[in-house]
């Protein structure tokens, strides 16, 4: 049976150290792989492309949370409670299955089951029973009264809990744009599908906070034209931006604006704009915090359409939930032209009568308590680590106020691109993989666009004479000391090289050859024409930094 071109793929990532299967020597353990020497400066450079576009383009902010998150912060998200798949095991194999994974397309989960038409592909036995798992990775905060947390299943919820500070760094202005690049668990029940679907993962993850009334974006106008590549479940269209606005095909400026933006990227990271779409979730799809969600899929030869990017409008859940949870005061101001006298209703806490009731849990709601917007003033309740607890009268009194204020406070709503980096890795590896003959003889090319290549230089005396290793030694250093990565090859004849170079997409290589010792010139080579042009030594670094950056 031929190879498809996964197993190509994954046998030359191995092989030239790009995608390492991790524990190897233990056997290994589905939904881990390592990044080799390659395939981390691969990722780096898509990283770091990804911050071209969202902090110097968008002039976004990024910070850095911990990968651990409190238990109060994910029953507070919906995490806690929503974040499920239905599994169903087989009795006779003894394998884990996610149900959806193992239906037909055509047929809901509810109906799948009910009319016993899941079947194990391992042994074909009919699988009942199906039950929610919660896909989170459990673990403890310090020793002895230790408190429960989770590896995160996403990077927002680290920015949403820092919103407050956020904001006022941002100097209380909307929209404003936060970014976290980092690691996210997901304890999938089979990942069968490399390094599509994994168990730890990089996310590349974007809250942009809007005021609900004005959800425009600056920069629309100069995108307006452009044009969405879209599918509408039947077919795929090309759409202009303000025309899937005007229309109502997309809600708002905003969720079109970083939809194009997503689609910018990944076509300039290299993603063939013909295996690429946005596909809108159905209403029965979304997930809890979204009311509009738009999938970057991106097509695999293997894999069929894959989700690599979800551009969602959270609209104000997350601020809102965290607000209700901890008290805090997580609200925007929209301003008054001239401040407002208003008639305010506070609750003060009665700490003689509340203290004894909740004893170690009096701080909290104290807080809650004297932050709470006042709308029944007869029924006083907290939601605290997703119990509500209600407060006796005795425990508090409510008093009225008039203060001046300056204006009137909102929840902030959010639009959110959320980015699977290793899914785009993987897209772009297939995407810009390319074999075929020459002079008999198989050959691989990885067609990287420079600016994600993981080496950007070949660097290659064409013979073993020590005068061109020594100038060839000399470029080398150059090339690097102006932040471009090389590398240096003097082993087997220079076919074999540029072969080696190109498996690996390396975009040119330099040759230094018996006429760079007659005129101080060196040939270099371009990878997709293997067209190559003369060059004075003096002019490579800044010949070749345009090229590559």
């Amino acid at each position: 049976m031929p190879q498809d071109i996964y197993d190509k793929i994954m046998m030359l990532a191995k092989r030239r150290g790009f995608i390492y299967p991790s524990f190897e020597i233990y056997g290994g353990v589905a939904g881990f792989y390592d990044y080799g020497p390659l395939g981390s400066q691969l990722k780096l450079n898509i990283e770091n492309l990804w911050r071209k576009f969202y902090l110097l383009k968008d002039n976004c902010i990024e910070i850095i949370t911990p990968t651990i998150t409190l238990h109060e912060v994910l029953k507070a998200s919906g995490h806690v409670d929503e974040f499920t798949d239905f599994t169903v095991d087989c009795k006779k194999c003894k394998q884990s299955y996610k149900v959806e994974d193992v239906i037909d397309d055509d047929i809901g989960i509810e109906a799948a089951l009910k009319e016993n038409k899941v079947k194990c592909p391992n042994c074909g036995t009919n699988l009942k029973d199906a039950y929610p798992v919660n896909l989170m990775f459990s673990t403890k905060i310090g020793i002895g009264s230790a408190r429960d947390a989770f590896l995160r299943p996403e990077t927002a919820q680290g920015i949403f809990t820092d919103f407050h500070l956020l904001y006022r760094y941002a100097r209380e202005k909307l929209p404003f744009g936060v970014v976290q690049i980092g690691e996210g668990y997901r304890n999938e029940v089979s990942p069968r599908q490399g390094i599509i679907r994994l168990r730890e993962f990089s996310m590349a993850e974007a809250e942009i906070f809007f005021d609900p009334k004005d959800k425009t974006h600056p920069n629309f106008g100069s995108i307006k034209n452009k044009e969405l590549y879209l599918f509408d479940n039947e077919k795929e269209i090309k759409l202009s931006i303000e025309k899937a606005v005007k229309t109502k095909v997309i809600n708002n400026q905003a969720l079109a604006y970083y939809m194009y933006l997503t689609q910018d990227f990944l076509m300039t990271a290299g993603i063939d704009p013909k295996k690429f779409r946005f596909r809108k979730h159905a209403p029965d799809e979304l997930a809890h915090y979204a009311t509009e969600c738009w999938d970057a899929e991106i097509f695999s030869e293997r894999f069929g359409w894959i989700e690599c990017v979800g551009i969602a409008d959270r609209s104000a859940y997350d601020l809102r939930s965290h607000i209700d949870s901890s008290g805090t005061d997580m609200y925007a101001l929209r301003k008054y032209d001239n401040p407002k006298t208003v008639e305010v209703k506070k609750i003060v806490p009665n700490m003689g009568k509340l203290g004894p009731l909740f004893k170690g849990e009096v701080g909290m709601i104290k807080t809650l308590l004297e932050n709470m917007e006042v709308k029944d003033t007869k029924k006083i309740s907290v939601n605290l680590d997703g119990k509500t607890i209600k407060i006796p009268n005795e425990c508090y009194k409510i008093t009225e106020t008039k203060e001046k204020v300056a204006g009137e406070k909102f929840v902030p709503h959010v639009i959110e691109p959320s980015y699977g980096i290793d899914r785009i890795l993987y897209c772009l590896i297939e995407h810009n993989y390319h074999e075929g003959k020459k002079k008999e003889e198989e050959y691989r090319m990885l067609k990287f666009n420079p600016i994600i290549a993981p080496i950007k230089i070949g660097v290659l005396p064409l013979i073993s004479d020590e005068r061109l290793i020594k100038i060839a030694n000399e470029i080398d250093r150059n090339l690097r000391d102006a932040g471009i990565t090389t590398y240096y090859d003097e082993s087997g004849s220079i076919g074999r090289r540029y072969a080696r170079m190109d498996e690996v997409g390396t975009p040119f290589c330099i040759t230094i050859d018996h006429d760079t010792l007659k005129n101080n010139t060196v040939t270099i080579r371009n990878r997709d024409t293997t067209k190559q042009i003369r060059i004075k030594i003096d002019e490579i670094t800044s010949y070749l930094a345009s090229k590559v950056n």
